[in-house]
């Protein structure tokens, strides 16, 4: 089995059927699917089992909710294919992902983990857009540098519906954290990135839905420290003392993905603690002026975004 697609499934019955349908569209079809539905309480379960219904190496797994990574772990470990995909129960695939993937893997067969460009895609607001990888112009194919291409344009390189795996480099890295909620494909790729050569390939062919509920999505509220990605790279100190671009994508994330926690009451103290991690002189200067400001202005403009936002959402055309 050349490949093993693994979908993690909660609560996503309108998409479902969608995703694996994706997958079984294929026209590379040495794979197997596994879908592992991670204790649903709507219908996503009965809905895939539907779609997979007398489908050869196609498998439904059920468990307890247990969270996104466990379940992906899981699917895994049931699962047989020498390269490993994933792909989010509300996302979608270009019926060439795998057959596309499969070249790539045999033009750059050092890698240690490959990924392909996506699409974002928001219907209710009527845009699609191809993900600017930060890559040079006229990038086809190839090795990259995968913090250098994060930080450039901070657009993900590798998503946890565009890579795939060798089953070995996975095993070694112990598979996705548990007990991360946001980020936890993140703490996996920069582990694989740091090791091993990152092959990507410039061709969106994954779709990334952002028409999902908020609250069906890891970024739509804030995560406890020990939940959130940002608190747990301690174990990476070394490599940001001795890294230049893993210190410059870090950074970046600190003081894009933090701010949010910053304005807060209750993780504000905290998250001060990781900002004073970051090398401020290396940061645009836009970003230094936001933080220099006071916190009751920083929280005033938060609250007018927010309430800007929710106009747009209760009156679209207006």
């Amino acid at each position: 089995m050349r490949f093993s697609v693994i979908i993690p499934l909660y609560n996503k019955a309108p998409y479902a059927a969608k995703a694996i349908g994706s997958v079984l569209a294929q026209t590379f079809t040495d794979y197997e699917l596994i879908v592992v539905d991670d204790g649903s309480k709507d219908d996503s379960a009965e809905i895939a089992a539907k779609a997979i219904e007398g489908r050869e190496n196609c498998y439904l797994i059920r468990q307890e909710n247990a969270g996104v990574s466990v379940a992906r772990n899981n699917g895994v470990a049931a699962s047989q294919g020498e390269y490993l995909c994933f792909l989010d129960a509300d996302d979608w695939w270009d019926a060439r992902f795998l057959v596309e993937m499969a070249k790539l893997i045999a033009e750059f067969p050092d890698a240690g983990i490959y990924g392909t460009g996506y699409t974002i895609v928001n219907e209710t607001k009527r845009k699609t857009r191809v993900a600017n990888i930060g890559v040079e112009e006229g990038f086809e194919k190839g090795y990259i540098n995968y913090c250098e291409a994060y930080y450039k344009t901070m657009y993900m390189p590798l998503t946890s519906i565009s890579v795939a795996i060798p089953r070995p480099v996975f095993d070694a890295m112990g598979g996705f954290p548990k007990g991360i909620k946001l980020g936890e494909d993140f703490l996996l790729w920069i582990r694989i990135a740091l090791k091993h050569k990152v092959a990507f390939l410039n061709k969106p062919l994954a779709y990334y839905n952002q028409d999902v509920d908020v609250a069906n999505r890891g970024g739509g509220k804030l995560h406890k420290p020990e939940e959130h990605m940002l608190w747990n790279l301690d174990f990476l100190s070394e490599e940001e003392r001795i890294n230049p671009d893993y210190k410059q994508l870090v950074d970046n994330l600190r003081t894009y993905g933090l701010l949010p926690y910053y304005l807060s009451k209750e993780y504000h103290e905290a998250t001060k603690q990781e900002l004073d991690k970051v090398d401020w002189s290396r940061q645009p200067i836009k970003v230094v002026k936001l933080y220099k400001q006071p916190l009751f202005v920083l929280r005033c403009r938060q609250g007018l975004l927010k309430f800007g936002s929710v106009v747009k959402h209760c009156f679209p055309n207006s």
